[in-house]
Formats: C-alpha cells, structure tokens, sequence
C-alpha cells in the first residue's frame, strides 16, 4: 500500500512532471528509490494508483483546452463528410496532425510494451537515461538556434510575420508530424520525458517554443488516455485496493491540480523562454539519482 503523504507526493509529482519535459516515469521510478520507499510497483494496487493519476493529468488537459478539442472534432467530422482536408481548415488540419503524429507512439508502445516496463524496473538505468533526456532537450535547442540563425541571414531584414499559434501549428507537414511523433516515441523509454520529446521534435521541425507547447500538450491528452485506457480492464480485475482507495483518490486529485497549475505555468513560460533550464535539471538530477541508488 502507498501511504496518504507517498500519495500526495507521487500524485503532485505525476501531474508536474508529465507536463514538464522532465520524464514522469523517470521520477516515479527513481523517486522511491532515492527516499528508500518500500513501494512495488509491479503491485495491483500501484497499477490502480497509475491509472487513476494519469487519468487525472489527461482531463485536466481536456478541459484546459476543450475550445481546441470542440473545434478539432468538428474539423475532423468536417473533413469526413467532404472526403478530403481543405489546408485552409487550420482544427481539420491539426486534428488529422495529431493523428498522424500519435501513431508512432501507439505502434511502439503496444510493440514493445514488456521491454520497456523491464527497463523501468531498474532505477540505475532509469536515472541514466534522465540526464540523456537533458542532452536530447539541449540538443533540440542549439539545433533550433543554428536554424533560426541559418533563416534570419537568408531572410536578411525582413521581419517575420506573427500568426495565430493554432494556424502555426496547422502548416505543419504530415512528414513533419510523423517526425514529431516517433521523437514523442522515445518517452517510451522511461527517462525520456513525452512533453520534452514533442517539444524537440516539433522545435526541429520549425515551430516555435509557444506553439511546439500548444502542440506538445494537444498530442499528450490522447496519449495519456490511451495509455490508461489500455490499463483499464486489468484494474477492473483488482480486488486488493480494499482501504488504501483513500491514498487513490489523494493521488489522482493532487495531480489533477499539480497538472492544472503546471499547464497554466508553462504555456506562458514558453512564450518567451527556452528548454535550457529543463535541460540542466534533468542533467544534474539524473547523473545525482544515479549515484544516491549506486550507493
């Protein structure tokens, strides 16, 4: 069982760390080992907590763009009805992006499912792979600058011109989705961060920090709800959650308001800021986990 202070902990921390490009299965593999927490996660009980928590993330990320979604669906429905997407449909367009770039990580995910849950057990490994999460975020960033640079001197003086972050999003090719959603792919691998693979992926692709966010956060909801989804049926079959339902509902409620407050948090912190700070972090607290378990 998780106890109601584990509970609030690892509750704020999921709803935090999804949505921040720091890895939430990287900090809720390496967390209880660092705070020598007998927790087993392979448990019934632990896969109840799981699901409820990302259950949570993902509604709180419906709901704080459910203007979007309304508009995405119609689009989508749109499109189906006329057999074909008008590229001037920007929530058409970015429905069928969304799809495109959620099929990779789907593939992946159900493919090689017990490899990457094997991998998660170990939070050694775990740990290693959060600081190459912080190399591939800084990685995406100077890779971004060298571009930006490379446009500004072929463009010379002329200033670009400001559009609305969806249309942004909406001109992204389907090859470019397809890039964006195998880069989401390597969340898989627990230490990589979905959040921060979206953004890099998108970052390359030509999108800018805001609306590489407004991407990123629009492909996590059907990701995160699949996810859970998939688990569902095996929770359904739980008998032993019994009293601990309590720490269940702590959880999932502490990360629906950590995940309210962190999207709130980061979709202006990418109107003017970069993944550089996010990058030190999982550097510095993966290679510092690493040698706090190697003890």
């Amino acid at each position: 069982m998780i106890t109601m202070l584990q509970a609030l902990i690892l509750g704020a921390l999921q709803g935090v760390t999804e949505l921040f490009p720091i890895s939430s299965l990287g900090h809720s593999a390496i967390l209880p080992a660092v705070l020598g927490w007998n927790i087993d996660q392979a448990s019934d009980f632990f896969l109840v907590f799981l699901v409820a928590t990302h259950l949570a993330t993902a509604l709180v990320l419906l709901g704080f763009f459910w203007r979007d979604w309304v508009l995405i669906v119609k689009g989508i429905f749109h499109s189906l009805v006329a057999r074909r997407i008008d590229e001037s449909d920007v929530y058409a367009k970015m429905g069928w992006l969304i799809v495109v770039a959620t099929v990779p990580v789907g593939i992946l995910g159900l493919a090689l499912e017990n490899t990457f849950k094997s991998l998660a057990g170990d939070p050694r490994l775990v740990a290693g792979f959060l600081a190459l999460n912080g190399f591939a975020l800084f990685g995406a960033e100077r890779l971004r600058r060298r571009r930006e640079a490379n446009a500004a001197a072929a463009e010379a003086a002329a200033a670009p011109v400001a559009d609305p972050i969806d249309s942004a999003v909406s001109r992204v090719s389907w090859s470019g989705a397809i890039k964006v959603g195998f880069a989401q792919s390597l969340a898989l691998i627990p230490g990589f961060s979905r959040t921060g693979a979206a953004l890099g992926g998108s970052l390359l692709i030509g999108l800018d920090h805001e609306s590489s966010a407004r991407f990123a956060f629009l492909l996590a909801t059907p990701v995160i709800l699949a996810a859970a989804a998939l688990k569902l049926p095996d929770v359904f079959l739980v008998h032993s959650v019994g009293a601990g339902i309590s720490s269940v509902v702590i959880g999932a409620l502490t990360s629906a308001v950590a995940a309210y407050l962190s999207i709130r948090f980061l979709t202006r912190y990418f109107k003017t800021r970069t993944l550089m700070p996010f990058a030190v972090y999982c550097i510095l607290a993966g290679i510092i986990a690493f040698l706090i378990i190697l003890k």
